[in-house]
Parts: C-alpha cells; structure tokens; sequence
C-alpha cells in the first residue's frame, strides 16, 4: 500500500507520535517500528524486554468472536489444536489450514471462554480471510464475527511485567489466585478519573520472556496505556515498537507467519506439527496431512546460528557445499542478546541436524552453524 493514509491506525496513534516513533507497514496498518532518537532504538527496546519490561501496541492484530450453541466444539472441527485439551479460561496456539493444500492460512490464538464463546486473534492480514472461511463452514446458530477494529491490544512483557499490571490494579501470574501461562482472566481496570473498563489479561506473548497481552475496547486504550506507563516508570518500562518484536521473536525461533509459515508450507515443515490435534476426528487440512506425517516431510524450518560475521535476510539460500542448495532462509536478523546473526531456514531434511551450512549473504558464503531453537533462554513459563 503506496498512500499512508490509507493505513489504519491504532487508537494510540498520536501517544506513539509523541513518543518519535518511526512507522511501518504491518498488514495494513501504520504501527510503531522503533521509538528511536534519545531512546536507543530496536537494540535499547530489546534489552528492556529482556532486562526489565517493554511495552508493544500491537493492536494490529485481528480480533473475531465465534457465538452460539456450540461454539467451541465448531471450532474444535475446524482450526488444527484440540480445545479438548484445554478448559474455559485458558488460551491456545492453533492454525487455520487450508484443506486442499495443507498449507497455513494463519496462526492464531484461541481464547477459550465457554462452550459457546471462543475470541480468536489471528494476523493482521489475514483476519479476513480467517473470518471469511470460518463464517462460511459455520452451522446454523453459530455467528463468526470480525472485530478487528474494536480493540486495542498492548502486550506487557519482561521479567517485571507482575508489577507493571500490580501498579494499575490488574491480576497477574504473582497473585493469590495467579494468571498461570496460556491463562486469561476478564478483570476491571479504573482508570485515573475512576472510569471502570473490562480488560482480558491473558499470560502469553511473541518475546519468550514472562508477560501479558491485554484486550481492551478502543475507548479505554490511552488511558490504559498512559497508566500502564506511568506504573512502569520505577521499574524501567521502555515503549517498544514491531522492530524489537521481530528480534525478539526470532531469538525464541518463533515463526513469523508469511515468512516461516505460510500456505505454501505445511505445519510439519514449519515446526508447529505440536499446534495439531492429530486424535481429533477432524480438522481442517487433516486428510492431507496424514501422509505426509506419516512419511515425514522433505524439508523443515530450522534454526542457524552464525560462526562469522554473517547477518541472514530472507530468501536468502542455503547450501550444504557450494555447489548443493539445501534450502532458504525465511528469517534473520542480527541477535542483540547474542551479538551474531541468527535466523530460521527451511532445509532439506537429509542434511545433518548438526551440520555447518553455507549463506549466501550478498555474494558471500557465510558459514553457520544449523541448530535448535531457542537461541537463548525462554522464561514464559516461570512461576
């Protein structure tokens, strides 16, 4: 999309203007890549995360409600994961696949509410198509619903995240009664002028460390967030833009959707093979599927690690020796935490788990070291 002001905006557009946000492009909207100047950019932001607890508006993402007597149990028919394995309350990574190709349409998380309410957020960019193709299969009393504009969605996350929700008065994984991972509760936020606002607050995040993501309608998000910053202050709270998302996530190996997943590759390629529910009698992609999972895939999403000074990008090729390609990179990016670059590559599964591979890095062969992910500690799950 040429014309910016095409671009949808968050609600919080003038607060990160502010702020010197640089903006890009994600899925159609004008979203904070980095906060720059003074502030340290991508690098500073990372480390915050890391360190401490950043801050992301990614209310870019697509927000949909599935209503009505059976909900749930549509659903489960539907998306790959099993809601089975789940209870009310409790939130799943599942994907939208496509039944002809088994490709990944889309990741996206379920939040499970009761057997008659599920909140899905999908990608920005594939919201639509999500909803189209649910709204579409879905039997009579069962309503799919975008409401992809309806909602701000601030994710809190570092190891200091607790006290960040404590200071504005919402629960977290450190109360009586703890917001465990994959978890969310429907808690009420007072705002400075003693408004009350409903807020999901849900343990999960894209950065690997302990935080939130919490849903809020548009009308509560500046004064949700100026309170969450104000709250964040004594504890070293750094607003972060999609930049330090993206290093973030790629330090974890999580896939990006359109680059490491997508509908031309399949969850056993793509490493999510886990995010399907192989005993359900049904799913969306599941006849195609079950031969290539019982044959094995010929290719699948590996980590690669730097031996050099090589920085990977996307599509970039991969090759065992120089004259034998083995496959591409989907993601890289330099590691700030590491210091090395780092990224994720699809590669033939008959090279060597261990192998050392070469990148074609503008011309060059870079040497890397293939390798499992994460590529540095994940702290999602501490009590």
């Amino acid at each position: 999309m040429s014309d910016a002001d095409e671009l949808l905006t968050s609600p919080l557009h003038d607060r990160h203007v502010a702020l010197g946000a640089k903006f890009g492009e994600f899925g159609g909207w004008s979203m904070p890549l980095e906060y720059g100047g003074t502030r340290g950019g991508v690098v500073k932001e990372h480390a915050a995360v890391r360190e401490a607890v950043g801050i992301f508006d990614v209310s870019h993402l697509g927000k949909a409600s599935v209503r009505g007597a059976g909900a749930a149990e549509f659903v489960n028919a539907t998306l790959s994961n099993d809601l089975r394995r789940i209870a009310p309350g409790k939130a799943q990574y599942t994907l939208c696949i496509d039944d002809l190709t088994g490709g990944i349409v889309d990741d996206l998380i379920a939040y499970y509410k009761d057997d008659d309410n599920v909140f899905l957020i999908p990608n920005a960019a594939n919201t639509a198509e999500v909803v189209r193709r649910l709204a579409e299969a879905a039997p009579e009393g069962v309503e799919v619903t975008s409401q992809h504009r309806d909602f701000v969605v601030l994710a809190v996350q570092g190891p200091r995240s607790d006290e960040v929700l404590a200071g504005v008065g919402l629960p977290s994984g450190h109360d009586a009664t703890p917001v465990d991972y994959m978890s969310f509760v429907e808690a009420s936020f007072t705002s400075a002028t003693g408004e009350t606002s409903d807020v999901i607050v849900c343990r999960t995040g894209y950065t690997g460390e302990r935080g939130y993501e919490l849903v809020a309608a548009n009308d509560v998000a500046i004064a949700l967030w100026d309170a969450l910053v104000a709250a964040g202050e004594e504890v070293g709270l750094v607003p972060c833009g999609l930049g330090a998302r993206d290093t973030l996530r790629t330090e974890m190996g999580y896939p990006l959707h359109g680059q490491d997943i997508s509908p031309t590759i399949n969850p056993l390629e793509g490493g999510v093979g886990w995010a399907v529910g192989w005993k359900k009698d049904a799913f969306w992609g599941r006849e195609v599927l079950a031969p290539i999972k019982a044959s094995g895939p010929t290719r699948v999403l590996r980590g690669i690690l730097a031996t050099g000074r090589g920085i990977p990008r996307p599509h970039m090729a991969v090759s065992l020796t120089p004259d034998l390609l083995v496959g591409e990179v989907t993601s890289g990016t330099f590691s700030p935490t590491l210091r090395k670059g780092i990224g994720l590559a699809l590669v033939s599964t008959s090279v060597d788990p261990d192998a050392e591979i070469g990148v074609d890095v503008r011309g060059r062969r870079e040497v890397f070291q293939l390798t499992s992910t994460p590529f540095v500690p994940s702290h999602v799950r501490e009590a």
